[in-house]
């Protein structure tokens, strides 16, 4: 028996992790074995995963199963997303030039920055007092 064809694709973004797994199907996306509406709350966040696969035209052609650990919703969305991306990379590279045009593949490394000692934040100050 052939084992079953999939692409995989590690995605990250702030503190979230997320392992994305490709295989021919009919375009059911289910995140930690949870339904993706259930999972992500909100329309703007299923856009923005569905967005690689909706510009290569492969939205109905794969099942996505995908595990997410750590940070917030937001941050879990942009990890699915590049996990999606790399995936589709695997699965035919000719897809990299339209994905790179579209910023697709650039690992967003934006993150909090930490507290700094003698501060109240990052970067805000404690009030200043002349006297």
């Amino acid at each position: 028996m052939a084992a079953a064809v999939q692409y995989y694709g590690t995605g990250r973004r702030k503190t979230s992790t997320a392992r994305v797994f490709l295989r021919p199907g009919n375009g059911t996306i289910s995140i930690n074995s949870r339904a993706f509406d259930a999972f992500f709350p909100t329309e703007a966040l299923r856009t923005q995963i569905r967005r690689p696969l909706v510009l290569t035209e492969n939205a109905d052609k794969f099942d996505i199963l995908a595990t997410v650990e750590g940070g917030g919703v937001s941050g879990q969305a942009g990890a699915v997303r590049l996990g999606i991306t790399r995936a589709l990379v695997e699965y035919n590279a000719e897809l990299r030039k339209s994905l790179k045009a579209e910023g697709l593949l650039t690992r967003d490394a934006r993150a909090k920055e930490r507290k700094k000692y003698g501060m109240a934040g990052a970067r805000k100050r404690f009030q200043f007092s002349k006297r």
